[in-house]
């Protein structure tokens, strides 16, 4: 019987979904410094560097027909790769509990004006209960519901854009920012994603077009939200987006948009974490791992302070750029293969370099952020020392 495999299309609503969320729409309010002619400039540069590597990484997923945590045994060997796996679950459940209670704190807000119910650990829990119902139908059977979801999503979107873009814009709000650190910025949101890609490509009937098609929805549809973040910082000198709706009398329709945007955006967290457990050990079960994530991330959203997450997205750069960058440099260019490997430890200090030279880098201002320098200066790296490596070996 022919395996079930997923749609093109339905790989662009996956993602689609990935890219309205509440964190993207904060994340582009912190860009409103440099006003919206730059801002949007800062935005898709950044939007081009990250989501070039997002693209790559899902095409060698989707190629391999492995999950993204295997990709990574790859270039890190079997028992190497495992580190990325544990730092993977730990992002994974970390953006679970920073989703659920942005969403539910912004849709308190609004539920709290119409209904009285303005206490965020009920939609804590309310949300992470369809995130827990979207895990149990699975990817493979969810482009059904992905129609209906999307389709509404996008709608009260567009509303959401008009109420926005309709005022006259003011002077740049907040404190001062680089242009180069409104890149990275926009460059970190793809980027975090970097360690789920290949868990959607791999299953799609054409990888290489559900990639593509997944890149170029998720590039759309996360500049559009980075957007109206930075429009809602500059048109209303607002940056609660809940208090937008209200505003302009988006009320139902606000907490429908909330509630959606964060389950088809945190599921995707959710289900990843038990994708990447099953690469540990074969004894943990995507499913059941991903409903366990989803319930420690809904304890920690209630019960602990986590919803500021600027610092965890640069953690997330340092971390996982790196490594997809090794990897990209050994699928495309180098023609390596490590996964017969226990550890490839000349991969690992590379990425070690990689790590350290993110973090430098923060602390210098290019015009183009972070990651692409340190991508670039990777890439190098790698070939230089796989080529020494081949003539060394020649000679012995």
């Amino acid at each position: 019987m022919e395996e079930k495999r997923t749609s093109s299309i339905g790989n662009g609503l996956v993602w689609f979904g990935a890219a309205v969320s509440i964190a993207e729409i904060l994340t582009g309010t912190y860009i409103a410094p440099l006003g919206m002619k730059k801002g949007m400039a800062a935005i898709l540069l950044g939007h081009l560097i990250g989501c070039t590597l997002f693209c790559l990484a899902g095409l060698i997923g989707g190629h391999t027909r492995k999950s993204s945590m295997e990709t990574v045994k790859l270039s890190f060997g079997s028992k190497g790769a495992l580190l990325f796996a544990v730092l993977n679950i730990l992002q994974l459940v970390g953006w679970t509990a920073i989703m659920i209670i942005n969403g539910a704190q912004a849709t308190a807000v609004i539920a709290g004006r119409l209904w009285g119910i303005d206490q965020s650990w009920i939609w804590c829990l309310a949300i992470g209960a369809f995130i827990i119902l979207w895990i149990a139908i699975g990817i493979k059977n969810i482009d059904g519901l992905n129609y209906i979801a999307m389709g509404a999503l996008f709608i009260l979107t567009i509303v959401l854009s008009m109420v926005v873009f309709k005022g006259s814009p003011a002077a740049p709000v907040g404190e001062s920012l680089s242009f180069g650190a409104a890149v990275e910025l926009s460059a970190a949101m793809p980027l975090s994603w970097l360690p789920l890609i290949s868990d959607y490509t791999r299953e799609a009937k054409k990888p290489g077009q559900a990639t593509v098609v997944s890149t170029l929805v998720y590039f759309a549809g996360s500049t559009w939200m980075y957007a109206i973040g930075l429009g809602a910082a500059i048109f209303t000198g607002e940056t609660d987006i809940s208090k937008i709706m209200l505003q302009a009398g988006i009320g139902i329709a606000g907490v429908v948009i909330l509630i959606v945007s964060t389950v088809t955006t945190t599921f995707l967290d959710s289900y990843s974490a038990g994708v990447s457990a099953s690469t540990i050990s074969q004894k943990m079960k995507q499913i059941p791992v991903g409903i366990a994530v989803a319930v420690v991330g809904i304890l920690l959203a209630i019960l602990t302070p986590i919803q500021n997450f600027e610092n965890f997205l640069y953690l997330i750069g340092s971390v996982f750029a790196p490594m997809i960058t090794i990897q990209i440099a050994d699928y495309f260019i180098l023609k390596r293969n490590s996964d017969t490997a226990s550890v490839d430890w000349v991969n690992l200090i590379l990425w070690g370099i990689g790590f350290l030279g993110y973090r430098v880098f923060m602390k210098v201002d290019t015009p183009v952020g972070q990651t692409l320098p340190v991508m670039l200066a990777i890439v190098v790296l790698c070939v230089i020392v796989r080529k020494a490596e081949a003539v060394l070996q020649k000679r012995c």
